[in-house]
C-alpha cells in the first residue's frame, strides 16, 4: 500500500503543477467561443466519487488518451455502492450484490470468461404467517404465477401508480386462496416488488419505472461466488491477481478522504473543486458521480452558480430509495435444510398490536434467505421509511426485535446470532440511499432521467460540468450496469469532443 500512497501524491503533485501560474501547459484565457486550447495530454478531468461509475469513467479516459485525471473520493475506500468486505466464511457484499442479466449486461459481458460469476437458479419460495403457519405449495405457487406475469407493469397507456395497476391486476385474476390470506399475501408482494424498485410503497411508484428500464436477458441473479462484487472493479482497473489491494491503471489517480465542499463552475474558463479541508482543485472538466440523495441533500451548496431549473427538477423530482440488509452469522444453518429463503405474512390483528410498539419497524421487512458460499448465514431484507428508522437504532435493539420476529413467524428454532451486521444506507452522509426510482412525482414534474444526465457546456459545446451514475442511467438505472454505462458515456462525450478538434 505504500507504493501505491506515494505514486498518488507524486501524480497529484504533477497534476497540481499544470495549472500553476506561469506555467506554459495552463488554460488558455481566451473566450469559449475562441478554439479551445486544450488537448487529450492537457486537459484535466476531475471525477467525483470513485464508485462503479467513476472508476468506468476514469479508466476509460485513460484507455483513450487522457493523462491527467483525478477522482476524488470522500470516503476512505473506493466502490461506493459497491461493498465487499470479509465477513464469516469468506466476503459479504453491503451494497450491490448480484450481476442483473447476461446479454445487454456490460458487467457480464466483462467478466464472463473470467470464471468469476455462478448461476444459482430460483429458489423456492417459503411464506410464514404471524400464527406460524405456513402457506401450502400451491398457494406458494400460484403467487409465483402471478408475480412472474403480473409484477412488471407493461401497459404503456397506463395512467395510476404501479401500486394501483398491481392492485387492480390481482383482484382480477387472483387468488385462489381464502380472501384473509390473499390480502396478506398482496401486501407482502408489494414490499418485495419495492425492495427491486427501491419505493416506500408502490404507489409512489411511477409506470415509467418499469416501463424505460431495459431488463438484460439471462440469470438477474448471478452470484459472484467468494470473492464479492468487488472483482468487477478489479477488472475495470486491471489489478493484477497477485496485487488485491492495489488500484491497477489508477494507481496514482485517486485521492481517498477527498469530500467536495463547492464546485464552482463560473464562468467559461476553469473549474474550482474546494474540498472540505479547505483545499482547492481547478480542472478543465469535472465528471459528478455523487449519488442522486447527497444532491438532492447538497446541490443548493455544492453548486456555485446554482444549477438550470431543468437539473434541479430532475434532482427534486426522481428518487433515492432506501433498501438495507441484514447479515446473522451462525455456528451453523439455522434454515432447515431444503429452505432456501423464506417471506412473512402478517395477520391483520398482529399487524395492528405490532404497530403500537417500539417494533413496528419489522413491518417493512421483505423476508430472509441463505447466501451462496456462505453457508452459515441467513440474509433479510427491510424497505423505505421502517428500514430508515431501523438505521436510527441501536445494533443490539436490531438484532432483538429480528429475534422476536423469528418466534413469531418460524416452527423452528432460530438462535442468537455468534455475529450480526446490518447497513445504513440512508445514514450515510456520502450516500444517503440505497438506488434510484422514479416517482409520480417526477411524472407531474415533466422530469426524468434525460435531465439529470445532460451536461452543463459552454456556448462552444465544450462539456464542463457533467453526471454521472445509476440514477442517470435511462435504461438500466439501480443497477452496477446502469452505473458503468453512464461513467463510459460521459468518458465518450469527452473523447468525441476533443476528436472533432484534433
Amino acid at each position: 500500500m505504500g507504493s501505491i500512497k506515494r505514486s498518488t501524491f507524486q501524480h497529484y503533485e504533477y497534476y497540481k503543477s499544470l495549472h500553476a501560474p506561469g506555467n506554459n501547459m495552463s488554460l488558455c484565457t481566451a473566450t469559449a467561443t475562441a478554439t479551445w486550447g486544450k488537448n487529450k495530454e492537457t486537459a484535466r478531468i476531475v471525477i467525483i466519487g470513485a464508485g462503479a461509475s467513476g472508476i468506468a469513467a476514469a479508466t476509460r479516459l485513460l484507455e483513450q488518451g487522457f493523462r491527467n485525471v483525478l477522482l476524488l473520493e470522500a470516503e476512505d475506500r473506493i466502490g461506493g455502492r459497491i461493498h465487499t468486505i470479509p465477513f464469516a466464511d469468506n466476503v459479504i457484499d453491503l451494497g450491490a450484490q448480484w450481476c442483473h442479466g447476461e446479454q445487454g449486461n456490460v458487467v457480464y459481458q466483462r467478466v464472463k470468461d473470467l470464471d468469476l460469476l455462478e448461476k444459482r437458479g430460483e429458489p423456492a419460495m417459503h411464506f410464514f404467517r404471524s400464527n406460524q403457519e405456513a402457506l401450502a405449495e400451491d398457494q406458494v405457487k400460484a403467487l409465483r404465477n402471478f408475480m412472474d406475469s403480473s409484477g412488471t407493469l407493461t401497459d404503456a397507456d397506463y395512467e395510476g401508480s404501479v401500486g394501483d395497476y398491481l392492485t387492480h391486476k390481482y383482484w382480477q385474476s387472483f387468488p385462489a386462496m381464502e380472501r384473509t390470506v390473499a390480502k396478506e399475501a398482496l401486501d407482502c408482494i408489494k414490499k418485495m416488488i419495492c425492495s427491486y424498485d427501491a419505493c416506500d410503497h408502490l404507489f409512489e411508484l411511477s409506470p415509467q419505472n418499469h416501463l424505460t428500464f431495459a431488463e438484460c436477458e439471462g440469470d438477474p441473479n448471478l452470484n459472484w461466488r467468494d470473492k464479492g462484487y468487488k472483482q468487477f472493479l478489479r477488472v475495470l482497473m486491471a489489478v493484477p491477481d497477485d496485487q488485491p489491494e492495489d488500484l491497477g491503471v489508477l494507481r496514482g489517480h485517486v485521492l481517498l478522504n477527498k469530500r467536495i465542499a463547492e464546485i464552482n463552475w463560473q464562468g467559461a474558463d476553469e473549474l474550482t473543486i474546494r474540498c472540505w479541508n479547505g483545499e482547492i482543485i481547478t480542472a478543465d472538466h469535472v465528471i459528478c458521480t455523487v449519488s442522486l440523495g447527497v444532491l438532492q441533500e447538497q446541490h443548493k451548496q455544492l453548486f456555485v452558480p446554482a444549477l438550470p431549473a431543468a437539473k434541479v427538477r430532475a434532482i427534486d423530482g426522481l428518487r433515492l430509495g432506501t433498501v438495507d440488509k441484514f447479515l446473522l452469522e451462525f455456528s451453523e444453518q439455522p434454515m432447515p435444510e431444503k429452505m432456501l429463503s423464506f417471506n412473512c405474512l402478517w395477520l391483520e390483528a398482529d399487524l395492528r398490536e405490532l404497530r403500537g410498539t417500539d417494533n413496528f419497524w419489522l413491518e417493512g421487512i421483505c423476508g430472509f434467505h441463505r447466501v451462496a458460499h456462505q453457508p452459515r448465514l441467513i440474509e433479510g431484507w427491510i424497505i423505505g421509511a421502517h428500514a430508515r428508522h431501523m438505521e436510527t437504532l441501536k445494533g443490539e435493539k436490531v438484532l432483538e426485535g429480528l429475534l422476536w420476529l423469528f418466534r413469531k413467524f418460524l416452527p423452528f428454532d432460530v438462535p442468537p446470532p455468534k455475529r450480526f451486521l446490518r447497513t445504513q444506507w440512508h445514514s450515510h452522509p456520502n450516500f444517503r440511499g440505497s438506488y434510484s426510482f422514479q416517482p409520480t412525482y417526477a411524472d407531474e414534474l415533466r422530469t426524468g432521467r434525460w435531465d439529470l444526465e445532460s451536461p452543463l457546456a459552454d456556448v462552444s459545446g465544450r462539456p464542463r460540468l457533467q453526471f454521472a451514475g445509476e440514477a442517470s442511467s435511462r435504461t438500466h438505472f439501480s443497477t452496477v450496469h446502469g452505473a458503468t454505462e453512464t461513467g463510459w458515456r460521459e468518458a465518450d462525450r469527452l473523447n468525441e469532443f476533443y476528436a472533432a478538434r484534433a
